[in-house]
């Protein structure tokens, strides 16, 4: 990849898996403010990437910008970033022993051009039953309180999940293989 993206997201796990592909990449946060309601999870993550990319491109005179957005449904609620110790611990009771759903939404926006492409990626989990005590442990990290559902695939929680359907990489916040696909399309524009 020779043109650097420019990534509109502080998330420290979208840096590492661009870092971990290789790819050039600067940092600039957006300051969109993220929805929390719309018709369906895809809409909403969706929603939320292009908000994001749209808000950096609007501020650089040129270059691709990439928004992206994961969230977390369970039985048809959204799980979004736990507040505090209670609503991690009520988020990951709810999916212990179940299958939830990860729904990443990614966006790049060209902002010389404000030509976009978008797409959403789902994956299903299985979290298996949690003990009380390893629970708390997890709890007692730091790891809850930055992600959506409470956990993180690729730290600690990696042993709470025992099955995955779809790609592993959109359940920890970027699916690489669909985001390489966009941005093939991107390199098209020119």
């Amino acid at each position: 990849m020779k043109n650097t993206i420019i990534l509109a997201s502080n998330s420290p796990r979208r840096r590492d898996l661009l870092q971990q592909i290789g790819w050039n990449f600067i940092v600039c946060p957006s300051k969109f403010e993220e929805s929390s309601t719309a018709s369906d999870p895809q809409a909403l993550v969706l929603q939320n990437a292009l908000g994001k990319a749209r808000d950096v491109a609007a501020h650089i005179e040129q270059g691709i910008v990439l928004g992206a957005d994961t969230i977390v449904v369970h039985n048809g609620a959204v799980l979004s970033k736990p507040a505090n110790k209670d609503e991690a611990r009520s988020m990951l009771q709810q999916l212990a022993g179940d299958w939830h759903e990860v729904y990443t939404g990614v966006a790049l926006v060209d902002s010389l051009t404000g030509r976009e492409v978008s797409d959403v990626v789902c994956t299903r989990v299985h979290m298996r039953q949690l003990g009380a005590q390893e629970l708390e442990d997890y709890l007692n990290t730091d790891e809850p309180y930055d992600k959506a559902g409470g956990y993180g695939i690729q730290g600690k929680a990696a042993v709470f999940v025992d099955r995955i359907d779809g790609c592993y990489f959109n359940v920890v916040g970027l699916p690489l293989s669909r985001l390489a696909k966009l941005v093939q399309q991107c390199a098209a524009w020119s």
